[in-house]
């Protein structure tokens, strides 16, 4: 029951794969396996961005907006990131206007204002749905697996990748980037 109950979760995560941003299945061994590395994103300044390209590193997925609370936790993110890119961490910002509507900008203003306001080095995607069923298909995925606690609430909550693909941790929105937990779960990964 449980392995069909996955095959349908991954049937509609990829049927949700059409729009914007991609989603790739790949076979390993014969059987369909679907992890953080089978997704896409377009790029806030065009192109592609494959997380497959990321694999042997860590990932820290985060929605993004610009007229939030907890916009300063951009600072936070760009610390982490130029702290532990070299060590092999990956910050992804997704930017996103399903929480409040703190996210109406076209992308080249979120992108200015990013690198303006906090000096964002970091990728990041083009604007993307996080929740319901127009979302992502890599959050459709990643809300699978954490289930309905686990899913993004408002904007700056944080998903883990480990270097296999597999996601790692969730981390709520009020959850500062640079703090101990984060910090702890990112060497962790980092170690291995």
């Amino acid at each position: 029951m449980r392995r069909l109950v996955q095959v349908i979760s991954t049937a509609m995560i990829m049927a949700g794969a059409s729009g914007s941003g991609h989603a790739a299945m790949y076979d390993n061994t014969n059987q369909t396996h679907v992890n953080a590395h089978s997704f896409s994103f377009d790029a806030i300044d065009g192109g592609i961005i494959h997380l497959s390209d990321f694999k042997g590193k860590a990932i820290l997925v985060v929605n993004t907006a610009s007229r939030c609370g907890f916009t300063r936790q951009y600072k936070g993110l760009e610390a982490i990131w130029r702290e532990y890119q070299d060590d092999g961490l990956i910050v992804l910002g997704v930017p996103s206007n399903n929480f409040g509507s703190q996210e109406p900008a076209a992308e080249d203003e979120i992108k200015s204002f990013c690198e303006v306001n906090f000096d964002i080095s970091f990728p990041m995607t083009s604007k993307q749905q996080v929740k319901g069923q127009d979302a992502h298909p890599f959050y459709k995925w990643v809300s699978s697996k954490v289930g309905i606690i686990g899913q993004p609430r408002w904007n700056f909550h944080k998903f883990l990748i480990n270097p296999d693909g597999e996601l790692d941790n969730w981390f709520a929105s009020t959850a500062a980037p640079e703090s101990a937990k984060i910090r702890k779960a990112i060497e962790s990964l980092l170690a291995k």
